[in-house]
């Protein structure tokens, strides 16, 4: 059966769920690892997540690992940091013993950001030789996609209660110099937010 990129990801954590236990840190029996996007989508610096197992309606911790990710090194190193915070308990963040767990795997570097010290390359190597090559192409954040496009000003409707007359400007501009006037009329009113629902257009950068 061909393996795909779930397969080979829970079949390296699986590898490396022996190691884990050694160091007295051993994995909860039940994680799913999948590539998807994490809880930041395609924007931040987020590249792994982990989600606890109370958030599964199977009582499952879920691990996700972002789709640009295509080395096999670089993926295994993730999904170790995030098997560190499944083995840590998920409140313990990036503390005391999420770093034990995450030293003594071999993970190197500040606690948010971990990389692949000697040690885990060491422990990785034969795992990732075993598992081959992951079967998954890099995913271009910045391609062609069906996702709403970034909308990069919000333009707030400003209507004359006398004549109708509308004009559309930023809440940068309402928040600074006050709501625009009418030529005949005078003040305007803003559809701010708070009031209503404002309408909005889309503008290019």
């Amino acid at each position: 059966m061909e393996t795909n990129r779930e397969t080979w990801l829970n079949a390296v954590a699986a590898k490396l769920a022996p190691a884990f236990a050694e160091r007295g840190a051993p994995l909860p029996p039940r994680i799913r690892i999948a590539i998807g996007f994490p809880s930041t989508g395609s924007r931040g610096k987020r590249i792994g997540e982990c989600w606890d197992k109370t958030a599964s309606h199977d009582g499952t911790f879920e691990i996700l690992i972002r789709p640009d990710i295509d080395k096999p090194e670089d993926a295994a190193a993730i999904l170790a940091h995030e098997l560190c915070h499944a083995a840590a308990g998920l409140q313990d963040g990036h503390g005391k013993g999420f770093k034990k767990i995450a030293r003594a795997i071999g993970l190197i570097g500040p606690m948010k950001s971990t990389t692949a010290g000697p040690e885990f390359i060491a422990l990785s190597a034969p795992i990732l030789a075993a598992a081959g090559p992951l079967p998954h192409a890099r995913l271009d954040l910045a391609g062609l996609t069906t996702k709403p496009k970034k909308q990069s000003a919000r333009m707030i409707k400003c209507t004359c209660g006398e004549c109708g007359y509308v004009v559309r400007t930023s809440r940068k501009w309402i928040d600074e110099k006050g709501a625009p006037h009418c030529p005949e009329h005078g003040a305007m009113t803003a559809e701010l937010p708070d009031d209503e629902e404002p309408d909005e257009i889309e503008q290019e950068d």
